[in-house]
C-alpha cells in the first residue's frame, strides 16, 4: 500500500453531479417465481462512494450480478455510465472493474502471473505497459512482496487484495465491490478504506456492498438499504441518518424534575437512567430546552444531542439486526 494512501484520512467529497453511474428502473429478478430483487430503483451519482447494505437474503449480490450482466433480470431496465444495458455492454464493461464473491484465479500461478493473464483478456492488448501496470496495482493493495507467491498459498485477505488489484489494471470509471474487505485484518481493512477514498478522489465511482456498518459510515458518501429484495431507502449518508430521530440527553441530579419539564414542553419517548434523562427532539431546539430547564431550577450538568448511527437507522428501517452473512 502506498504511503500516500495511508496518510490521507479525509473522507471523499460528497458527489454533487446529477449524472448517474448506475441507474435502475423497476429492476426485478425472480427465482422460481420468488422475487430476489423486487422493483429496484437505484440512483448512484457519478463520483460517489455508494454503500449497498442489507441483511441476509436482501438481494444485494443478485442485484450486482444483474448489473454486470452475469444473470438476466426478469423485468425492469438499467443503465451503467449513462448507457443502456445490456445493449451497450461491449462499450461499457471495459470501463467497469468488479470484485464479486472473491476473485477467480489459477491456484498454481503466482499473483503477478494471475494479473498478467487477467490483463491479457483486455480488449486492447497494451502488452508493452503490462508489467508497469501490474506492479502499480500490486503496490496499491500492498502485495508487492507477495507477487511471486503462488495464489494457493495466499490467505483469504491476500486473495481479496489481489482481486482488488485486478480491478485496477486499467483505468476504471466504475468499481463494483462485493465485500472487498472480507477476510482482512483491521490494518488491511483500514488500508482498503484509504484506497477507496483515493479512487473516489480520482473520479472513480465506487459501488460497495458491505456488512461492516462502521466501515460504510467512514468511507461512503451515499447509502442504500435493502430488505427482502426491496429498496427501503437511499440517499446521502447524512440524509439517511436524518431519517432516525435525534435525541436530547441531559445529565442532572434532578432527573425526575427534568423529565417533568421535558414532558410539559411536549417531548416524547422520555427515558431515565441513573443521572441521565433523554427524549426525542422532534424538531425542538436543544438551546431552547436547556434554557427552559435552567429557568425551572434544574441543575444541568451536561446536555447533548445524540444523532442516530447508521446501525440505528438500519435497524429502524428493516426492523431487524444486521446479519453479517449475505
Amino acid at each position: 500500500m502506498s504511503s500516500s494512501a495511508v496518510a490521507d484520512d479525509r473522507p471523499p467529497p460528497v458527489a454533487t453531479s446529477t449524472s448517474l453511474a448506475i441507474e435502475t428502473a423497476g429492476l426485478t429478478k425472480r427465482f422460481g417465481g420468488v422475487p430476489a430483487v423486487d422493483g429496484l430503483d437505484l440512483a448512484v451519482p457519478e463520483g460517489s462512494v455508494y454503500g449497498f447494505l442489507g441483511p441476509n437474503g436482501s438481494g444485494k449480490t443478485t442485484t450486482i450480478r444483474v448489473l454486470l450482466g452475469l444473470i438476466s433480470p426478469s423485468a425492469g431496465s438499467w443503465r451503467l455510465l449513462g448507457e443502456t444495458m445490456p445493449a451497450k455492454s461491449d462499450r461499457v464493461l471495459p470501463n467497469v472493474g468488479a470484485l464479486v464473491e472473491g476473485p477467480a484465479c489459477y491456484p498454481w500461478l503466482t499473483g503477478r502471473q494471475n494479473l498478467a493473464r487477467i490483463d491479457a483478456a483486455g480488449p486492447d492488448g497494451q502488452r508493452a505497459s503490462r508489467p508497469r501496470r501490474i506492479e502499480e496495482a500490486l503496490s496499491r493493495v500492498g502485495l508487492t512482496a507477495a507477487g511471486d507467491k503462488k495464489y494457493k498459498a495466499y490467505s483469504l485477505g491476500m486473495r481479496q487484495r489481489l482481486g482488488l488489484a485486478s480491478t485496477m489494471l486499467r483505468p476504471r470509471r466504475l468499481l463494483v465491490l462485493d465485500e472487498p474487505t472480507n477476510g482482512m485484518d483491521p490494518q488491511g481493512t483500514r488500508e482498503i478504506r484509504h484506497l477507496i477514498r483515493d479512487l473516489a478522489r480520482d473520479g472513480t465511482t465506487v459501488f460497495l456492498s458491505s456488512h461492516l456498518l462502521t466501515e460504510v459510515e467512514q468511507v461512503c458518501t451515499h447509502v442504500a438499504v435493502m430488505s427482502l429484495g426491496k429498496l427501503l431507502a437511499q440517499g446521502t449518508l447524512a440524509d439517511l441518518q436524518a431519517l432516525g430521530s435525534a435525541r436530547l440527553q441531559v445529565e442532572t441530579e434532578q432527573v425526575a424534575a427534568a423529565a417533568g419539564v421535558l414532558e410539559r414542553l411536549g417531548l416524547a419517548d422520555i427515558a431515565t437512567e441513573g443521572i441521565a434523562v433523554s427524549a426525542r427532539l422532534d424538531g425542538h431546539r436543544p438551546e431552547d430546552l436547556c434554557r427552559a430547564l435552567v429557568e425551572a431550577g434544574i441543575g444541568v450538568r451536561s446536555l447533548m444531542t445524540l444523532r442516530p448511527s447508521l446501525e440505528d437507522t438500519f435497524v429502524a428501517l428493516t426492523g431487524e439486526g444486521f446479519d453479517v452473512a449475505r
